[in-house]
This record gives C-alpha cells, sequence and structure tokens, in this order.
C-alpha cells in the first residue's frame, strides 16, 4: 500500500492559499498600509483571488509534473512536487521535484530538463494572451505611490502589442491577474533556464556541453553581477544564491551516448526562450 504524501499534499494546500492572497491582494480585496499590516477590507470576496491562484498553479503543476513523467518515461526515481508557499509579491518560491536515481544518458538529461520549462512556458502563454485580452489600459497618474509596476520580458511585450495593441504616451497597461500568473510563468521559466548547477538550465547545458557546462554557468553568474551593479540589484541576490548551490552537475552514466538532432534542436529551443522571457528589471515600485 502506498504512503499517502502528506507533506506535498498540505505544502500545496499552503501555497493555494498563499496565492489566494496575493491574487485577492491585485484585485484589491486586501490592502498592506504598512509593512506587516494586512487588512482584508472585503472577507466575503477573497474568491476574487481566485483566478490568479489557480492559473499560477496550473502553470507550476504543468511544469513539474512534465519533469516527473519525463522522468519515469526514462526509468528515474523522482519524488511527487513540492510546492514553496511564501509571503512575497507572487505568493509562492515555486516547486520543485527530487530525482532520487542517476539518469543515464544525456539524452534523458536533456528530456528531463526541458520537459519543465517548455510545457510550463506553453501554459504561461495561454495565460498571458487570455489575461491580456482581460486587461485595460490606464493614466500613469492612476498608478499610486508604493505601488508595483512590473517589468517585461521581450515576449510578453510582443504578445502586448499583438493583444492590446499600441499604448499611448503617459498611460500603461494595468493587466488582469490571469496575466500577471502568465508574466510569473515567463520569470519562472527563464529563472530555470539559468544554466548553472542543477536547475533545468543546468541540465540542457550539461546535456549539450558535458562537463564545458561550468564555464558557460561562471560566465552568466558574472553577467549577472553586471546586470545587478547596472540594472537591477536583484540579479546579486541571484548571482550569490547561484554561488551557493555551486557549478557541479553530477555525471550521467553514459556520457559517450550523443545527442539525437532532435534533442540537439530542443536544446536551442530552450535558449531562445531563456532569452525571449528575461526581463532586465522585475518589479520596480512607483
Amino acid at each position: 500500500m502506498k504512503k499517502i504524501p502528506w507533506l506535498n499534499i498540505i505544502l500545496f494546500v499552503l501555497t493555494f492559499f498563499s496565492t489566494l492572497m496575493v491574487g485577492a491582494y491585485h484585485e484589491g480585496v486586501i490592502v498592506i498600509k504598512e509593512p506587516f499590516q494586512i487588512i482584508i477590507e472585503e472577507p466575503m470576496k477573497i474568491y476574487k483571488g481566485l483566478p490568479f491562484s489557480i492559473t499560477l498553479l496550473i502553470i507550476l503543476l504543468a511544469h513539474e509534473f512534465s519533469h516527473y513523467i519525463a522522468s519515469k518515461k526514462h526509468r528515474v526515481i523522482a519524488t511527487l512536487p513540492y510546492f514553496i508557499p511564501a509571503p512575497t509579491l507572487f505568493g509562492t518560491l515555486g516547486a520543485f521535484i527530487k530525482m532520487r536515481s542517476p539518469i543515464e544518458t544525456r539524452n534523458a538529461l536533456m528530456d528531463i530538463g526541458a520537459s519543465g520549462p517548455i510545457v510550463g512556458f506553453v501554459f504561461s502563454v495561454i495565460a498571458v494572451v487570455i489575461g491580456l485580452s482581460l486587461s485595460n489600459i490606464i493614466p500613469i497618474d492612476n498608478v499610486k505611490d508604493g505601488e508595483f509596476i512590473l517589468g517585461s520580458s521581450l515576449l510578453f511585450s510582443w504578445i502586448a502589442q499583438i493583444v492590446v495593441g499600441t499604448i499611448p504616451d503617459n498611460y500603461g497597461l494595468n493587466i488582469h491577474s490571469i496575466a500577471f500568473a502568465g508574466w510569473i510563468g515567463f520569470f519562472v521559466t527563464f529563472l530555470n533556464l539559468i544554466p548553472v548547477g542543477q536547475l533545468d538550465g543546468g541540465h540542457i547545458a550539461y546535456a549539450l556541453l558535458g562537463e564545458r557546462h561550468k564555464k558557460l554557468s561562471k560566465i552568466l553568474i558574472g553577467v549577472m553581477i553586471v546586470l545587478g551593479i547596472f540594472v537591477y540589484e536583484g540579479w546579486i541576490v541571484w548571482a550569490v544564491l547561484l554561488l551557493v548551490f555551486g557549478f557541479k552537475h553530477p555525471p550521467i552514466h553514459y556520457p559517450e551516448i550523443g545527442l539525437t538532432p532532435m534533442r540537439k534542436m530542443l536544446g536551442w529551443v530552450m535558449l531562445v526562450i531563456f532569452v525571449l522571457t528575461f526581463i532586465p528589471v522585475p518589479v520596480m515600485i512607483k
């Protein structure tokens, strides 16, 4: 008889509630007047946070279960997803699975590493398109001091141009909570595709380059430090975290078996997605 994965379930439920609160905040149901002073003005309208919460959880579930299915396909023992609830702007720090057996070939490593980002990316695109169609344009003067302003990736800007059209000067886009969840999906995809250590991007880079991926990892961390100094301080935090996690990637059993042409192409597709979802300044405060 299989054990019930209580920890996974509890973390998922907690993440549902933490993202529900963020969605309610985005809809104006919750007001933060001072740090740590959270006021729920209309408790009966907490349900308005559901579109954000459900959309984001679907994106994260699609990402992690794609890893899980790919792992099963290649006979790699993997856990169910662990969600991470957090009192942040997103309501979560994402989710992850743990692989408990080694990966044998580069092809298996590419499948496992790329499956999550590419499926999560597809769901994020759908969310962004739907959410932007429900968004509205507002005068910049209507944005209150202290409110968050989201940065934009190349892809998000292109989709907004197609769905919303040209935004006049002195106006901005007040995005629907579903589009916000899709924006987070893009951002999470980018972070996961950073080719360092055992991130998804690290798996992909190792599958493509083998031990040479360490050089690429060091270059990327150097670039993040430069971005942190000159563009957005938060990249320094990510660079430090990646240095703490390290560059090392576990070896595969049969490195002599090369990637198939389709999987090499998949690796380069993931590089394109990595570039298109990069946000130089993710969040600003007016």
